[in-house]
Order: C-alpha cells, then sequence, then structure tokens
C-alpha cells in the first residue's frame, strides 16, 4: 500500500507542513526516538528473561552448562548469517515497514519458547527469535542518522542503543516471575506487548534517505513525501567493499567485538554466578544482577553522552577517546570485582564496571554513523550487528565450557578480560582516522 500525503502526516514523526527544519536538533520529533527506544527495550527485555530463568530450565531438563552456553552461541551465529542481506535490503526498501515486520515475528517466536514442550524446539525459538532481531537493527541504525542532525546523534545512538545492554530488567522479570509462576509465565507474559510495539512501528513516518545529510553538506534538496529516491543503487559486493574500506569503522567494530565477547558471557551467566557463589535465590540473583546492568548502564550513557560532547569539540577524536578509555577503565574494574567475596561490595564494583564501560554506547555509534554515507547505512550497520553477534557468539560458550572444566565460573570469566581490555585499546586508537573519514562522508552528501 502507498501512503498518500495525508496518511503521512498522521504518522508518528512526520515533519511538520511536510518541511523539515535542518537547524532543529529534532527535525521530525523526539516520536522516532521514543519507537525505536521501545522497539530496544522490548527486544532486550525479551532476550534477558533467558538469563533469569536459567537455572529453572536447566533443572527441568537436566543439560549441561556447555549445552546452556551454545543457546546464545546458536543464537548469535544465525542472525550473523541475516544481518548482511538485513543490511541491503534496509538500503533499497521502507524501513518502518521492516522494523514491523520483525517485531511481530519476535512475539510469535515468544509465545513458541513459553509453550515448548520438549528442549529442542524451544532451543529453535530462541535461535528464530536472535535471527529476526538482526534483521531490524540495521534498519532501525538507518533510520535514526536520517530522523537526527550529527548534534544530536549521540543521544538518539546513545538511548537507542542502551537498551542492548538492558537485558537486565528482562533477567529481573525472568527471576521474579520464575520463582512465583515458572519459568514459562516469563516469556508468555511478553507476547502483549510485542504485539503493541509492531501496531505502534507500523504507524512510524519513514524519511527521506540522505535528506539531513545533503541539506547540512549544503546541497540542494528538495522537500519530498517518499522515502525512496531513484538514484541508482551499487551492487552489494560493491557497497560492501565500500564500507570496509573505512578505517574507522573497522577498528571501532574489532573493539566492539572484543568487549562483546566479554560482557555476554560475564552478564550470561552473572545470575548463575551470584547463586552459585553467593548462596542466593533466583529472584534475588535476577533481580541483583539486573539492577546492576540497569544502573550502569543509564548512569554510563548520560556521562558518556556529555563527556563525548564536550571531547568532540575540544579534543580530536573526542568521542573515541571517551567510549575507549571507559572500556579500558571498566575491563580493569570488571576484573577486581571478581575477587570480591562479598555480595554487596561484588554488586557495588560491578556498577562502577558497567558504568565506565557503557560510556562507550552513545560515543561510538554515533562515530560510526558520521563516518557512514546514507546510502550505505544500512548495510554499514549491518556490518556492525555482524561484529557484535560473532563476540555474542562465543563469550557464553567459552565461559560455559571452561566452568565445566574447571569448576569454576570466576575463573572461567577471566579469560575474558584480556580481550575486553585489547577492545578498549584498539577503540582509541581509531582517534587518528577519525576525523579524515568523517569528512569523507560529508562531502559525498554535498556532492
Amino acid at each position: 500500500m502507498v501512503d498518500t500525503p495525508t496518511t503521512e502526516r498522521l504518522k508518528l514523526g512526520a515533519p511538520r507542513g511536510g518541511m523539515v527544519d535542518v537547524t532543529s536538533r529534532a527535525p521530525y520529533g523526539w516520536a522516532p526516538l521514543a519507537v525505536l527506544l521501545l522497539v530496544g527495550l522490548v527486544d532486550r527485555i525479551e532476550f534477558g528473561l533467558l538469563s533469569g530463568v536459567l537455572p529453572q530450565v536447566q533443572a527441568e531438563w537436566g543439560f549441561s552448562d556447555t549445552v546452556a552456553g551454545s543457546i546464545p552461541t546458536a543464537s548469535a551465529l544465525a542472525a550473523a548469517l541475516v544481518s548482511l542481506p538485513a543490511g541491503y535490503f534496509a538500503d533499497r526498501h521502507n524501513r518502518t515497514r521492516i522494523i514491523a515486520v520483525v517485531v511481530l515475528c519476535w512475539a510469535l517466536a515468544t509465545l513458541g519458547s513459553g509453550l515448548a514442550t520438549g528442549f529442542a524446539f524451544f532451543y529453535v525459538m530462541r535461535v528464530f527469535l536472535s535471527a529476526a532481531e538482526s534483521v531490524d537493527n540495521p534498519a532501525a541504525g538507518s533510520l535514526l542518522a536520517d530522523y537526527y542532525p550529527p548534534a544530536s546523534r549521540p543521544q538518539a545512538y546513545g538511548w537507542t542503543r542502551v537498551t542492548t545492554y538492558l537485558g537486565g530488567i528482562g533477567t529481573i522479570l525472568g527471576g521474579v516471575l520464575a520463582e512465583a509462576f515458572g519459568w514459562r509465565s516469563a516469556f508468555l507474559f511478553m507476547v502483549l506487548p510485542g504485539l503493541l510495539t509492531a501496531l505502534v512501528v507500523w504507524r512510524l513516518h519513514e524519511p527521506v534517505r540522505g535528506q539531513l545529510d545533503r541539506m547540512i553538506a549544503g546541497a540542494t534538496t528538495e522537500p519530498a513525501t517518499t522515502a525512496t529516491t531513484a538514484e541508482p543503487k551499487p551492487s552489494f559486493g560493491r557497497q560492501l567493499r565500500e564500507i570496509l574500506a573505512i578505517r574507522t569503522l573497522i577498528m571501532v567494530m574489532i573493539g566492539l567485538v572484543l568487549l562483546t565477547l566479554g560482557l555476554a558471557g560475564v552478564f550470561y551467566w552473572l545470575p548463575s554466578l551470584m547463586v552459585r557463589n553467593f548462596g542466593i535465590g533466583t529472584a534475588a540473583a535476577g533481580s541483583l544482577g539486573g539492577l546492576v546492568t540497569i544502573a550502569g548502564v543509564l548512569g554510563g550513557t548520560l556521562i558518556g553522552s556529555r563527556l563525548g560532547r564536550i571531547w568532540h569539540e575540544t579534543r580530536k577524536g573526542g568521542r573515541l577517546l571517551a567510549g575507549g578509555g571507559g572500556i579500558t577503565l571498566g575491563s580493569i574494574v570488571l576484573a577486581g570485582a571478581l575477587t570480591v567475596d562479598s555480595i554487596v561490595l561484588f554488586c557495588l564494583v560491578m556498577l562502577v564496571a558497567s558504568v565506565l564501560m557503557s560510556m562507550a554506547i552513545p560515543n561510538l555509534m554515533a562515530s560510526l554513523a558520521d563516518v557512514l554515507i546514507a546510502s550505505t547505512r544500512g548495510l554499514g550497520f549491518a556490518v556492525l550487528q555482524v561484529s557484535l553477534a560473532a563476540g555474542a557468539a562465543f563469550g557464553p560458550l567459552i565461559v560455559g565450557v571452561a566452568s565445566d572444566r574447571t569448576g569454576s565460573l570466576v575463573s572461567a570469566m577471566y579469560a575474558l578480560i584480556v580481550p575486553m581490555v585489547l577492545g578498549g585499546l584498539i577503540t582509541l586508537a581509531a582517534r587518528g582516522s577519525f576525523e579524515r573519514d568523517a569528512q569523507r562522508a560529508l562531502e559525498a552528501a554535498r556532492h
């Protein structure tokens, strides 16, 4: 169905009078950010449920830590397979429609998880869910750069990407519902929010691709009412080669892969670590682990957004300095947290580590948007998603295998600290190429 000008004006985030005010920090208003924030939040809550209910699921079906660790591994690998085609598709089709359909698929996969009568079907539902989740990420990343100009992109990307690390809400919800009503109730509870979110996204306005960039760069452009352009698109291979030639993007992605490897392994097993090492219940472990993650991510995002904005104006590659520095220091603090014997002190030190590492969220995402040209942002963020999936795929599995062999989750987690520190250092090194790559993207928009 083709939207008419009248129906476009009735959509969430449509520019008033059909005109885009490039001088505004939010030319399309803040509704698009709120909707995409909701999408990310529902996604991460559902994803985090498994960590909170894992002790009960293992108790019911009796599988090992290695098998438990393989669930996010298989899910991440499935996500990686669909990410690049999803990015290529997002650069050529209506992005809001893509996201709406994907969210509907989440709701169905969540329902299947809760109704699973055997471990094999449950496993398949988790893998399908992660594959579906990866289809929407390139579209959402591309949309944000067309909704918001560079001045407000750190906030936009920060608050939408912060949801990636808010799986702790799902961990809390999963642990509490599992203890009160059984683990299946946690998944069934999330079906309705998924359906309602899909409906909201369907009514979201699709902005003209690259219009903000062209206006900021000084090129003349007419206000448009459709999301598509008549310009020919490069082939998949050529588009991918152009993206992989961006030095800043490659270095930041390597840093994020190593960071995600560690975070995925540590935080997936965090509630189980609390149950085993500190002797607390499933609900308490899920709640504490989730609260540490949530508070740390929110605090780190607020601090990182402000610090990155200041340093971006006063230091070369200032955003990458704030993000890479936070990753490096946070990883070292995390290593110290694993030596603590008190549950209270453990949570406090973990909170500090989470705040430091979360400073990278708004800064790195905004930096990547700045070095990608509008016509390739979908595939560019898909490449990023593949990288993140690679890190997420093996972190939990490495910890699970090491735990079975050593008999200690703490010892298993230490194997991931060095890669995390290395990821922070590589991100810091990307400062050397950022200014050049960002200027190249702006020149492409101008011409």
